[in-house]
Order: structure tokens, then sequence, then C-alpha cells
């Protein structure tokens, strides 16, 4: 699998602190290894759009699509 990232994304993931740009990486890895991973936690967030929410921490959310054999990664908000 291959990571690609919107241009929303990117300015979103610039925004954030160090810190959570670390955990984000290190979830993104491990998404590439397996997208059942446990911490994760990835599940379909909304099935007409085709789109996908896993965690970055008890904070953060990131959005993606799954297109062949890439992972479009959409978003990362806050979570409530």
């Amino acid at each position: 699998m291959n990571l690609e990232f919107s241009y929303t994304f990117i300015r979103q993931y610039q925004a954030l602190p160090a810190p959570t740009q670390a955990k984000l990486n290190k979830q993104l890895g491990f998404l590439l290894l397996d997208l059942r991973y446990p911490s994760l936690r990835a599940k379909k967030y909304h099935e007409e759009r085709d789109i996908w929410q896993a965690r970055v921490d008890d904070n953060y959310r990131f959005y993606f699509r799954i297109k062949n054999s890439t992972y479009l990664i959409l978003s990362i908000t806050p979570h409530p």
C-alpha cells in the first residue's frame, strides 16, 4: 500500500503541534502495515462516500479513502 495526501490534510498537518505530528506519523506507519492494527481502531466512517476514520490519539482522528493500493489521507481533525 502507498500513501497519498490531500492538500487539505497537508495544511492541517503543518498546523499541528510537533508531538501530534509524531503520533500521526507513527499511526500512518501502522496503517501501511495493517488496516486492522489495534491502536488505529479504523472503521468505515461514511459508507456512501467510502470514507474511513482512524485514531491518532484520544484527541485526533484522521480520515482517508482506499483507492486500489493507495490510502488517500483526506484530513485530520480534533475529536470531541
